[in-house]
């Protein structure tokens, strides 16, 4: 029998956060926003859209990328976070597994910080999080992005999942980190094939279980095109994102990462008030 809260409506409409890529290799978008003039632009569209963060990344995380030194990065984002916050005063994230890197993002006027290796990149990560009392996500990621696709194994994907946040969100507790500050994403796409990411979107209750707010991050991955061969192109995958953020969304998650930021909040608008003439919400 299915778990309740897989089939529960949202109580309240999640977040929409928008990606902003500062990189010539992302896989979505190949470098169209890589100046920071290109970037800035783009933030604001997606803010004019709807989006409620941005999320501004200068390292691509794609399965096969290679490394960018530190203070390449920090001359990618930086800037951007600056601009981006002189015209808005929303919640804006940076991407990166670099303490430096976000400490530099924080000091422009980014307000959390999103880690794909949930702050065990370096061995000052877990208290520079604490030091700069931003929000915090951590994700898990099996490996590291040059190699994380390379045959990946489980023997219970959930379950490892859950357990691995649940230690670094107690790991980062104990390093200072306000426990309301932490979010937790079980990295759709990072180490995992389809049937990994299908088992952890369907049991996405056991991750929110834990009373973390959890950031779901799905869209235009090559779990889509797993499911629909035909979707070749990232820029073919905007139904199967939609359909991913909409689950993420019935099933619990108080955040989804999304390129098309249009066409997400309306799909999400739609839901809820869906679900509110069910009087489920």
């Amino acid at each position: 029998m299915p778990h309740e809260s897989q089939t529960a409506a949202p109580s309240m409409t999640p977040q929409v956060m928008g990606i902003v890529n500062v990189t010539p290799d992302s896989f979505s978008d190949g470098g169209r926003f890589v100046s920071a003039e290109r970037a800035i632009d783009h933030a604001m569209r997606l803010v004019e859209q709807g989006a409620d963060v941005l999320d501004i990344g200068g390292e691509s995380t794609r399965p096969g990328a290679a490394p960018v030194t530190e203070a390449e990065e920090v001359d990618r984002v930086a800037p951007v976070v600056a601009a981006i916050r002189a015209r808005w005063d929303g919640a804006i994230s940076v991407d990166t597994m670099k303490p430096g890197v976000a400490r530099a993002a924080v000091a422009a006027g980014a307000t959390m910080w999103n880690d794909v290796t949930a702050l065990g990149h370096a061995p000052d990560s877990l208290g520079t999080a604490a030091d700069l009392g931003c929000e915090v996500v951590l994700m898990h990621m099996k490996g590291e992005p040059r190699t994380m696709q390379d045959a990946p194994h489980y023997e219970d994907v959930v379950g490892e999942v859950v357990a691995y946040l649940a230690g670094r969100a107690r790991a980062a507790m104990a390093a200072g980190v306000a426990r309301e500050r932490i979010w937790l994403d079980p990295g759709i796409g990072f180490g995992k094939t389809l049937a990994h990411n299908l088992a952890l979107t369907a049991r996405l209750d056991a991750l929110t279980a834990l009373g973390f707010p959890v950031l779901y991050a799905a869209s235009r991955k090559r779990t889509i095109q797993a499911i629909d061969p035909a979707a070749v192109d990232a820029d073919d995958r905007l139904g199967g994102s939609i359909a991913l953020a909409l689950e993420g969304a019935r099933r619990g998650a108080r955040m989804v990462r999304v390129h098309d930021v249009r066409e997400t909040v309306q799909a999400l608008k739609v839901h809820m008030a869906v679900a509110a003439a069910a009087g489920r919400v």
